[in-house]
């Protein structure tokens, strides 16, 4: 996004601190119109810049207690059907192109170790899948967050709203 400001700065940061905020809360948080907070949403929403608005999902509460991330080799020119096939596995939970060892980056869940090795074996199991790597989170250090990227943004970003 080569057009953002300060606005859509705070405007991003309230959509991630509370993710179903209504556009009216919204318009009062930043001291702006309801229809410029709607227009702002709205750009950014089209844009790609923000996407689903709704509540992130802690899956260990759900029993779900094993993080794991799986660096995998796909043949010479079956990464597309490797990741057609990765799509349809409930466990998986993100999938990142990458340089260096391997091809792929693979964020996976599991109920505990034994589900673990087969979700890994679903894994090997995919179109065009040589072999993989499996690394266990054992615990969480910093979660995923985007405040202090806004917060740099914000600081070197244009002036105007």
């Amino acid at each position: 996004m080569a057009d953002w400001n300060r606005l859509d700065l705070r405007v991003i940061r309230e959509l991630v601190a509370s993710p179903r905020v209504g556009i009216t809360d919204l318009a009062q948080r930043l001291g702006v119109a309801r229809n410029t907070a709607h227009a702002r949403v709205a750009r950014l929403e089209r844009r790609g810049v923000v996407g689903q608005r709704g509540r992130s999902v802690d899956y260990t509460a759900l029993g779900v207690e094993v993080t794991a991330f799986v660096t995998i080799q796909v043949a010479q020119g079956r990464l597309k059907s490797a990741v057609e096939d990765l799509v349809t596995l409930p466990y998986v939970l993100e999938a990142h192109g990458i340089a260096g060892d391997g091809d792929l980056l693979v964020r996976v869940a599991a109920r505990n170790t034994r589900h673990l090795h087969e979700v890994i074996n679903g894994v090997l199991a995919c179109r065009g899948v040589i072999r993989s790597t499996t690394a266990v989170a054992m615990t969480e250090q910093i979660a995923y967050r985007v405040a202090p990227l806004l917060d740099d943004l914000e600081r070197t970003s244009p002036e105007a709203e």
